[in-house]
This record gives C-alpha cells, sequence and structure tokens, in this order.
C-alpha cells in the first residue's frame, strides 16, 4: 500500500495517511523512532570517541519532542517566516501549498521554536555573505561552549540516546 513499483517508500501517500489518522501516526513513530534512537546512539559513541565536547543533532521536530529536549543542553533554530517556509518546502517537492500548511499546521508554532531557542540563525532575506557571517558568530558561541564543557560528563548516557 505505501511501497512503489520500485519498492521505495511512497512518501506522498504515506505522509496522507500519517496527517489524517492518528493512530497511524503512533505506529509509524513506534517503528521509526527507535530506530533512529539506536543510529544516534551509535554516531554519539562514534563521535566520543573523537573526544568532541559539542555533538550537533538536527532533529527537525525537537520542540515537539520531551525526549529530545532532555538530551540537549542548548538548541538552534534556522528561522524563517512561514510564507517562506512554504515556498520552499513547495518547491522542493510535489506538495501543493495546502498540503504543506496543514503539515506546518501539526507542528510547533514559529513562536514555539523560537522560545526554546538559545541561539536563532535567520535564513531568510539576507545575501549569502550575511548568512556567512551569521554562521561564523554561531561559530564562535560553538567555540565558548566547547571551552566550557570541556572535561564535563554528557547529560545523558550515549546509549541512550
Amino acid at each position: 500500500e505505501f511501497v512503489t513499483s520500485d519498492d521505495a517508500l511512497d512518501r506522498d501517500r504515506m505522509r496522507e495517511r500519517v496527517f489524517s489518522d492518528p493512530q497511524a501516526k503512533q505506529q509509524l513513530e513506534a517503528i521509526v523512532h527507535p530506530l533512529v534512537g539506536e543510529e544516534t546512539a551509535r554516531q554519539t559513541r562514534a563521535a566520543l570517541a573523537l573526544a568532541p565536547p559539542v555533538i550537533v543533532f538536527d532533529v527537525p521536530l525537537l520542540v515537539e519532542s520531551t525526549h529530545w529536549q532532555k538530551r540537549v543542553d542548548r538548541i538552534l533554530v534556522v528561522d524563517c517566516s512561514p510564507a517562506t517556509q512554504i515556498q520552499r518546502v513547495v518547491a522542493r517537492s510535489a506538495l501543493e501549498p495546502a498540503a504543506v500548511e496543514r503539515i506546518i499546521a501539526a507542528q510547533a508554532t514559529r513562536e514555539q521554536r523560537r522560545a526554546m531557542a538559545t541561539w536563532v540563525l535567520t535564513n531568510e532575506g539576507l545575501s549569502l555573505s550575511q548568512l556567512h557571517a551569521q554562521i561564523d558568530a554561531l561559530m564562535e558561541e560553538f567555540q565558548k561552549v566547547r571551552q566550557q564543557l570541556a572535561g564535563t560528563p554528557l547529560p545523558y548516557p550515549p546509549s541512550g540516546v
């Protein structure tokens, strides 16, 4: 039902099902989340073997996930307006704007994400050099955190990511 003729996941059908059926969403999450957790733990252990005091996780729905919130010290939100967000998703996918709006409506609001952020990187209306300047400033902040955390234990065990 959710596999294409070339044995790939039919993302459109899965998305439609998950956003229209809360039980289907729970079932999907029960399958996917443990796999993501295992892979994240594996990558965390590998990173720790290199001894970095800062590890960055890319968690698209962090605000909605108390599991992840308990496992991070600081949060970076890459932000843009809802209109830009919709425009970018439509440009990179086959989704209609109304479908993108429904997906966004099921997620945390922009205000909720920004309220949880330690840092906000604005990714809209900037030249490439302005965006690079923001990233450079952020890297300086990461270096400060790195120096502060050097030699301190993780707030969670890497096996429990």
